[in-house]
């Protein structure tokens, strides 16, 4: 009888939780966690203000941002701000990374035409962008077209290099199989090519759109009539701080939300296939 009882005691010990639902536990607790950390790094930005811990000229204070902010929305262009920065970074994203993965691809097509444009592509990559700025600015005015061309650079050298990683990384043995079996290169191109390099440049998705989000700012911080980076800009001529953290704040929310989208479209392109190991 203590056999048994110990025997059904070890079997329970050994029932083992489905992944998924840790997974799901983790990413609930995960998330429960963010939001406890988030509210108290605002209670004691809030509290170290009023008490004067923290220069409330310089730092500024939640409920003294808020405060500006609705007056920035209400009474000024917050909103028109918000929408030119967020529209130029998500095309220019939306362009760049496009247009990034399709030159990746091409790379697969001709071992001689990649041996003679992998080099320009590193050196390009090495380019410091943003340095360019002044000149795009100029060449493309300082409307809403040139922060696009701006974004757009940021991304695609990226988005270019994980395309051609991933076709570095496709399996030639399988390659070679399709076409002893008579399949043609398009053949081979879009059944293995292209689902071998998506995972490659969904893996980018996320530094592409903070560096989309970046040449945004760094063209309005150089010459715009809106975003939000010439609203920060005009803020610290005019020295009012409490409209400068508006200014980062809104960045910060729109950064996230950014990311967020990112993490869904990467769930969209990735749904029914095996994670990478």
């Amino acid at each position: 009888m203590e056999v048994i009882v110990l025997a059904e005691k070890d079997k329970s010990a050994l029932i083992i939780e489905d992944p998924t639902v840790e997974q799901t536990k983790l990413r609930r607790r995960a998330i429960v966690g963010q939001i406890i950390l988030g509210a108290l790094l605002i209670v004691f930005w809030e509290l170290f203000s009023r008490i004067g811990w923290l220069d409330s000229y310089y730092w500024s204070s939640p409920s003294t941002i808020v405060r500006t902010g609705w007056t920035a929305i209400v009474h000024g262009n917050l909103l028109q701000d918000l929408a030119y920065t967020s529209g130029s970074t998500i095309i220019g994203f939306i362009l760049g990374t496009a247009a990034g993965y399709l030159l990746g691809l091409t790379f697969w097509w001709s071992d001689l035409y990649s041996r003679i444009f992998e080099p320009y592509l590193i050196a390009f990559n090495a380019v410091p962008k943003l340095a360019l700025a002044p000149v795009l600015v100029i060449m493309f005015g300082i409307g809403f077209d040139s922060k696009v061309v701006l974004a757009f650079l940021m991304t695609i050298i990226v988005a270019a290099i994980a395309a051609y990683s991933g076709v570095e990384n496709v399996d030639k043995d399988l390659e070679k199989m399709l076409v002893s079996l008579g399949a043609k290169r398009h053949h081979v191109f879009m059944k293995v090519v292209v689902p071998t390099t998506i995972p490659w440049i969904v893996s980018i998705l996320k530094i592409n759109i903070s560096l989309a989000l970046a040449g945004t700012i760094v063209g309005e911080f150089i010459s715009s009539r809106q975003g939000i980076g010439r609203m920060i800009l005009y803020a610290g001529q005019v020295l009012d701080i409490d409209l400068v953290w508006v200014g980062v704040v809104v960045l910060s929310i729109l950064s996230i939300v950014m990311y967020l989208g990112t993490v869904w479209l990467e769930h969209v392109l990735m749904k029914g296939r095996t994670p990478k190991s």
